[in-house]
């Protein structure tokens, strides 16, 4: 994967923009979830080219190859599609992620149920999917609310993602480094 640390830089950048993204996204949660929307897109967008570069930059064809390819196609379709169809895909993505938050509080309750026999203090696996069924349900509820308790979400998400991918970035440059000297 010499590939990977000959482009650290491209971790730098996509770790540098969600950094943005999500500075932005935590500082405003008041503001339009469409603008949020469109920042998504426009980030999705960037995400996806630059991914796109790493593929098509390294030299060595690995079995993994193709799942940049796909991650960076992903990206470019869902950025373009956000940012033609902004009001479509905010009202999708609040449904979407309402009916996923009460899919995913069940599965982590009936999961809990299972593990009862197993391991001690399932409690909070079940305290995980109960504040998850109602997260759900509020955001089905009071979509506008919602919108506004996702973008604060997505900006803590996208701050995080981009802390990991600007110090894997810098582990990749030492990685490069001591491999080109040599």
């Amino acid at each position: 994967m010499m590939f990977l640390a000959r482009n650290w830089w491209v971790f730098l950048l996509r770790g540098v923009f969600a950094l943005v993204f999500g500075i932005a996204a935590i500082s405003f949660p008041a503001s339009a979830f469409l603008s949020l929307v469109l920042i998504f897109g426009a980030f999705a967008l960037v995400d996806g080219i630059f991914a796109l570069i790493s593929a098509f930059r390294s030299e060595a064809r690995t079995e993994n190859w193709w799942w940049i390819i796909l991650e960076g196609l992903l990206g470019i379709v869902v950025g373009l599609i956000t940012l033609i169809q902004p009001a479509s895909m905010a009202q999708a993505m609040i449904l979407i992620i309402a009916i996923w938050a009460f899919v995913s509080g069940v599965f982590k309750i009936v999961t809990a149920i299972q593990l009862r026999k197993l391991i001690v203090g399932e409690f909070w696996m079940i305290l995980g999917g109960i504040f998850s069924i109602l997260f759900g349900v509020l955001v089905a509820a009071d979509p506008i609310g919602g919108a506004f308790a996702v973008g604060f979400i997505i900006g803590i998400y996208a701050v995080l993602f981009g802390v990991t991918m600007v110090a894997l970035s810098l582990r990749l440059r030492t990685h490069n480094a001591r491999h080109s000297a040599a």
